[in-house]
């Protein structure tokens, strides 16, 4: 779903990027109100989880490979719109420096798995968990089903993105500038992958996590719904330290990443120029947009995590989780700077977590 450079025109690119800005700026003045600087870290970690989690690719029966993203999980814990920020981080941090993804498509990429997947996933989640506890088994299978959901809304735009390129962007003879997909061959190819295996597997780790939190750490799935209440057991219960447990999953998830390398063949509109098969969208060249600008941005620091080498993949791996969570921490930094007092205002008007647990254990 990492729409390459070369495949949107500067047209379609510019759109996107219009869209996201005023998108990317009430994400940084509301991630400030719905996560508190103490909870900084969770999004640093949610945003290393999003990049290390797209580099596992799965195989699809057709040949091509699709990948879960885990923006649907972040909105859930966090919200969407720190989801939004978390998610757009881990895709800048793939374009700039794996290749993965277009400098010139980013915003279209965000769009797509930054904004539309985590805003429909996190409300199918608390559509289906309306007057439920935060313990209750339905926010278990509600947040995989909001997840899967999530994700194939995503792909399905991503879809549409592709297949109106031909119809929007030709020559006159009506050869293709930029993708040369239609939308009869776009919507089929990534819906497929999405709709069989990506979103179930999306829906399967959203789901997994939330179960385990319900276990381990209920007050942090608090986080995000302050006002739904708690049982007494799990109040009492001591919880895991999240930051410490997500840190050890995220480094067994880097040492394993290379088993992404397993998966045969590419994404579905990922490939190469020199990789297209041009008979079967019946070209005699590549589109000559396509061809002119797939080689945008040439300053990637390992491309394609280092071009099927497994301790390569392993050091991109751990390279963009250090990155994406200073980036993180970086950005949540200067957002603090520019508002000045606002956060501590805003801190000492929230009672920490541990008080609104033990305000619901009192009500219970």
């Amino acid at each position: 779903m990492h729409i390459p450079d070369g495949y949107l025109s500067p047209q379609t690119s510019a759109v996107f990027g219009v869209a996201m800005l005023p998108l990317w700026w009430q994400s940084a003045r509301l991630v400030k109100k719905v996560v508190k600087s103490r909870y900084v870290p969770l999004v640093a970690l949610g945003a290393a989880f999003s990049f290390v989690v797209m580099m596992f690719n799965i195989p699809i029966p057709d040949g091509t490979t699709a990948h879960a993203v885990g923006g649907g999980l972040i909105a859930i814990l966090l919200g969407p719109w720190a989801a939004c920020i978390a998610v757009s981080i881990a895709l800048l941090i793939q374009a700039l420096f794996f290749g993965d993804g277009g400098i010139l498509a980013f915003p279209a990429n965000a769009f797509n798995m930054a904004v539309v997947l985590p805003f429909v996933s996190y409300w199918v989640y608390r559509l289906l968990t309306r007057n439920t506890a935060l313990t209750s088994g339905r926010r278990v299978w509600a947040g995989a089903v909001g997840a899967y959901v999530g994700l194939n809304v995503s792909a399905l735009a991503a879809a549409i993105e592709f297949g109106v390129q031909p119809d929007l962007f030709h020559k006159a003879d009506g050869t293709p500038l930029y993708a040369p997909f239609h939308l009869s061959q776009t919507i089929p190819a990534m819906m497929l992958a999405h709709l069989v295996i990506a979103g179930v597997v999306e829906g399967v780790l959203t789901g997994g996590v939330v179960a385990y939190l319900q276990r381990a750490n209920v007050p942090l799935l608090r986080i995000n719904a302050p006002e739904v209440p708690l049982t007494q057991d799990e109040v009492t219960r001591k919880p895991v330290s999240p930051v410490r447990a997500a840190l050890v999953t995220l480094g067994i998830m880097a040492v394993i990443s290379p088993l992404g390398l397993l998966a045969p063949g590419g994404a579905f509109g990922e490939d190469a120029p020199e990789d297209l098969d041009l008979a079967k969208y019946h070209l005699s060249a590549v589109p000559e947009g396509l061809q002119k600008y797939t080689d945008f941005w040439g300053s990637t620091l390992l491309p394609d995590y280092g071009g099927g080498s497994w301790w390569q993949y392993i050091l991109s791996a751990l390279i963009g989780v250090v990155v994406v969570a200073a980036l993180v921490f970086g950005i949540t930094w200067l957002i603090g700077r520019l508002r000045g007092g606002e956060r501590e205002a805003a801190d000492l008007d929230t009672p920490p977590v541990s008080s609104v647990s033990s305000t619901s254990a009192a009500r219970s």
